[in-house]
């Protein structure tokens, strides 16, 4: 069997996208290899699944390597949906234990879980050790593992790329070509990494377009090395074209991201941009980390800073769009003019700004958004729940609601306690029916096994348990549930208040999407309608139990009628914690 010669990478920050255009058009493999050779002057790798290849001889001369690329990825679609169609009509069977148990005892299958265990520990060496003693023994190596070598060489030495990762990870990827793997999102965006290890966000941002000819819609993290690219090389045009292609593609940006974008419109003194880029960060964030409050202090206090805005404005226009947005903000761009007085401050209870003296305002939800956020997390629960559970749970809602207020029984039980307590439980749902207009019992969520078993079966539980099922005010969740989806739907179909200290950060509620749930979570009035949506959290001092109600005011950026503006940074859960606040305001007003 041949063995794989170890030979100098063929690919450089000039010549790898000959690779991409292999791929794009689905050539020949011996067609591949030869215009490599000719166009690089040096022997290609050895595949060891293609023993027949031969080096070839006489070198031609290749030049303009973006144009080439770009007019060969064009002929790419039509073998791809053949390819595709091909796939399609496979059909393979259910796998037994047995044959699982032989795929990971398989070599091949040893290969993986090494080669995964490299991964988690970031093992590098060790990783390619592994791969060239597979080539060597004529192990096949799938898709799933190439992605995991390119990863780990694209990602070696915590963010900055060593000679070994680029070197070995060109190879790899021209490997995968010529064993005829199939792309997929992970390996343009491990190869669009390698080509951040060579500064050369062009060649990042042409593998993210190739992605459409192959009908594999990019990731957020497919953007981040061309986009990050261009911010660190302050080529600020180039950026806002990743930037519009993210958005033509529907890929979201996040904080990490806009702050990038913030940061070098703000270095290029595109006041333009930078107003954009706090509004977005306004409508996507609302809450901004450390690293973006300085990029935004420095372009406050800046020179360029101070040069753009308005002397005089249109008082009326500026109101109507503060009244269109819902308010907290006008989108009629920088009023005032002259240098921007800029502090870190806080704001009282009412909302008071400690600077300047002005009041933040409450932004309105629409109860429409409201209403749709109900169905569309109806819909999720049931597909994450046993259906016939979840809409027994609502049946059980019209029957016996509406509540005033909904309790996240095992969270408030477990505050500061090492065991269930339902006397701290007692205490909130007691303190809760004072607040209700109607002096109802809120409604009391709990999995079925805290009602049945452990502390539960205390005569003195018991009588609680009972008391609340008698008031029609508990509700027990079925075996195998997650309780979050019963407590956060009625709480949001009520529009009532929710009394739980979780943060509601994690997988289940990142697939409610990042507009409107952290706006209902923060607490908000509903502008038409009557009631009040609360998010409600709960400390627990020497003196007993607090309610710690949310604020009368948006936690949010907001830009005023008089052109100041207010950015608050996010803070841990401690609510101890005063909130830092950043107040801008014109040194002349």
């Amino acid at each position: 069997m041949l063995q794989r010669t170890a030979v100098s990478p063929i690919f450089s920050s000039t010549s790898s996208p000959l690779l991409l255009m292999a791929i794009a058009r689905r050539i020949p493999l011996m067609s591949f290899i030869q215009h490599s050779y000719h166009t690089l002057h040096r022997p290609s790798i050895l595949s060891c699944h293609h023993p027949d290849h031969r080096p070839l001889a006489r070198p031609v001369k290749f030049s303009s390597r973006r144009a080439e690329f770009c007019s060969l990825v064009s002929s790419a679609a039509s073998r791809i949906h053949e390819s595709s169609s091909t796939v399609a009509t496979r059909v393979s069977g259910r796998e037994t234990k047995a044959q699982r148990r032989a795929a990971r005892n398989s070599p091949e299958g040893q290969l993986r879980v090494k080669i995964d265990m490299c991964s988690k520990s970031g093992d590098l060496t060790e990783a390619l050790r592994l791969y060239d003693e597979a080539c060597r023994d004529g192990i096949p190596v799938t898709q799933h593992l190439y992605n995991v070598l390119l990863y780990l060489c694209s990602s070696s030495n915590a963010g900055s790329f060593s000679d070994l990762g680029l070197k070995r990870g060109f190879e790899i990827f021209q490997q995968m070509v010529i064993d005829k793997i199939d792309p997929n999102e992970a390996t343009f965006t491990n190869a669009a990494r390698l080509a951040a290890g060579l500064e050369d966000p062009d060649m990042a941002f042409d593998l993210v377009k190739q992605m459409k000819n192959f009908d594999i819609p990019p990731k957020l993290r497919s953007y981040g090395p061309a986009l990050f690219g261009y911010c660190e090389k302050e080529m600020a045009d180039k950026a806002y074209e990743v930037y519009v292609h993210m958005n033509e593609t529907g890929v979201v940006a996040e904080e990490a991201e806009i702050s990038a974008l913030l940061k070098v419109s703000a270095g290029a003194e595109k006041g333009d941009r930078v107003y954009e880029m706090i509004h977005r960060l306004r409508a996507m964030v609302r809450q901004v980390a450390e690293s973006t409050m300085e990029i935004i202090e420095d372009w406050f206090k800046s020179e360029g800073g101070g040069k753009i805005g308005l002397g005089k404005w249109d008082e009326r226009r500026v109101r109507e769009g503060v009244v269109k947005g819902g308010g907290g903000w006008h989108g009629q761009g920088w009023l005032g003019d002259g240098p921007w007085r800029v502090t870190r401050t806080q704001v009282d209870e009412e909302g008071v700004c400690q600077c300047c003296g002005e009041k933040l305002v409450c932004i309105d939800i629409d109860p429409r958004e409201t209403e749709h956020f109900a169905r569309s997390l109806s819909s999720l629960a049931c597909k994450k729940e046993v259906k016939s559970d979840f809409i027994r749970f609502q049946e059980w809602l019209r029957r016996h609601g509406p509540f005033d207020a909904v309790v996240d029984g095992a969270n408030i039980s477990l505050i500061n306690q090492q065991h269930f307590n339902f006397h701290q439980l007692n205490n909130v749902v007691n303190k809760l029916r004072e607040m209700s207009p109607s002096k109802r019992f809120p409604l009391i969520i709990l999995h079925k096994s805290r009602v049945t078993g452990g502390p539960a079966q205390h005569p003195k539980n018991q009588a609680l348990l009972e008391r609340w099922k008698n008031s029609g005010a508990l509700y027990a969740t079925p075996p195998g549930s997650n309780d979050d989806w019963y407590w956060l739907y009625a709480a949001v179909s009520f529009k009532g208040l929710l009394v739980t200290n979780d943060e509601m950060r994690d997988h289940l509620f990142q697939l409610l999407g990042t507009s409107f749930f952290p706006r209902w979570k923060e607490k908000h009035q509903v502008q038409f309608s009557t009631c009040i949506m609360w998010h409600v959290r709960l400390s627990v001092s020497t003196s007993g139990l607090k309610l710690h109600m949310p604020p009368p005011y948006s936690i949010v950026i907001q830009e005023s009628e008089k052109g100041s503006w207010h950015v608050p940074m996010s803070t841990d859960d401690d609510i101890a914690t005063p909130r830092q606040w950043l107040c801008a305001t014109r040194q002349s007003s």
